[in-house]
């Protein structure tokens, strides 16, 4: 099978603040996000050949991307739970590599805080929700389901309470820093680790400060043909690998699951460091942006991609290898936890960060002289979801 790696880059790339962003429309959102990154790649709307939406809630077709003035091109609306974001930016890499169009535009948005519910709707699973509640009555509700993860990992681990609750805590400190040096953050309040452990339960192991907010954003990239990125700048970052995986329920019918991995996580890793050609990703991997959902998911995402050997995140966690000066930063913009997650948004969000770090463009939280980068989503829960993975580099390979 062959490989993508170096025959697409990402010329520019556009994000609008995420937050409660009551002032604005879907519209308002994809206008902001596009423009940020025609501009960036130098170009103009007319320039766009092909072009792919993804949302989740927030638009029906790709008459959606009407507000671009994008005229009478291919267009197409994807989704894929939480990993919505990065499959436009999959889709769009593609058609790229294939040959069909030369310029590409990849956008997600999410308009959550307009919808009537305090939380975010219910996913359209066979047997979970169907109804689009908000997750917080009886049936599905997504910080429960993920603290299974937290509560089995505590077990398995012999992790007394206190002493993963206070893990699960230093997390969310990483993030919250990390998200008050970052302008477009929807939260920038610093953290410690008192107050995570004080702040009220929402579905134990998880307090308030475990989990992410409901936000609105929008985020795009601009792609094209590797042997042309340099028209437009002269620090494209580079496409290496593209990874999904998506399993069959396997983890929610099966009694044996364990509920400290999840394999949608780890195939997709797999996959995306073999295309990559990545041996070590613990060492190769320079930054990393990750699906933090809820503090437990990212404490065994360190495990699911490799970054720490199982069982021994505590170690890595308490040495800070995760920290914004430690071996392998990861959520250098505060991730999830203060981005908040507007479904189709988050993945090309995760992307802008690395693309800007990969660039030496990150301000306040960048990262010493990074070479490859890599985001992850997770849409769905334990025992059932949709693992996206993307390795990008500031270096094409002759």
């Amino acid at each position: 099978m062959e490989s993508i790696r170096d025959k697409v880059a990402i010329v520019g790339m556009g994000c609008t603040k995420f937050g409660e962003r009551w002032d604005v429309g879907v519209e308002d959102l994809l206008v902001e996000a596009a423009y940020e990154a025609f501009q960036d790649a130098g170009i103009e709307p007319k320039d766009i050949q092909a072009a792919w939406i993804g949302t989740v809630f927030s638009g029906i077709t790709a008459l959606t991307l009407s507000p671009l003035g994008l005229q009478y091109i291919p267009m197409t609306r994807v989704e894929n739970m939480c990993a919505t974001g990065s499959e436009a930016l999959r889709a769009a890499s593609y058609a790229v590599a294939a040959g069909v169009c030369d310029i590409a535009l990849a956008i997600g948005v999410e308009k959550l805080k307009d919808s009537g519910l305090t939380g975010v709707k219910g996913p359209a699973i066979v047997g979970d929700n169907p109804d689009g509640s908000s997750g917080i009555g009886s049936g599905y509700s997504a910080p429960a389901s993920f603290a299974y993860l937290g509560t089995r990992y505590f077990h398995h681990y012999n992790l007394g309470p206190d002493e993963g609750k206070r893990l699960l805590a230093e997390i969310a400190v990483k993030n919250h820093y990390n998200g008050s040096l970052n302008p477009k953050a929807h939260f920038h309040n610093r953290l410690t680790v008192e107050q995570v452990l004080k702040a009220p339960i929402v579905a134990w192991p998880l307090g308030l400060y475990d989990c992410c907010g409901v936000s609105d954003g929008a985020a795009a990239a601009i792609v094209t043909r590797a042997d042309m990125a340099k028209n437009f700048r002269a620090d494209p970052v580079y496409i290496k690998g593209l990874a999904i995986s998506v399993g069959a329920r396997q983890g929610s019918m099966r009694q044996d699951y364990d509920y400290v991995h999840i394999e949608e996580n780890v195939l997709a890793a797999r996959k995306v460091y073999q295309e990559a050609g990545i041996k070590d990703p613990r060492n190769e991997i320079s930054i990393a942006e990750v699906h933090d959902c809820f503090t437990c998911h990212e404490l065994i995402l360190y495990e699911d991609l490799g970054f720490s050997a199982r069982g021994k995140a505590r170690e890595d966690i308490d040495g800070g290898t995760f920290s914004l000066k430690g071996e392998l930063p990861v959520n250098t913009d505060g991730g999830l936890k203060c981005f908040g997650h507007p479904l189709g948004a988050s993945g090309l969000r995760m992307m802008y960060e690395v693309y800007l770090q990969l660039q030496g463009k990150a301000g306040p939280r960048q990262v010493k002289d990074p070479r490859l980068g890599l985001t992850h989503n997770l849409g769905g829960n334990a025992g059932m979801g949709v693992a996206s993975c993307v390795v990008v580099g500031n270096e094409r390979t002759k």
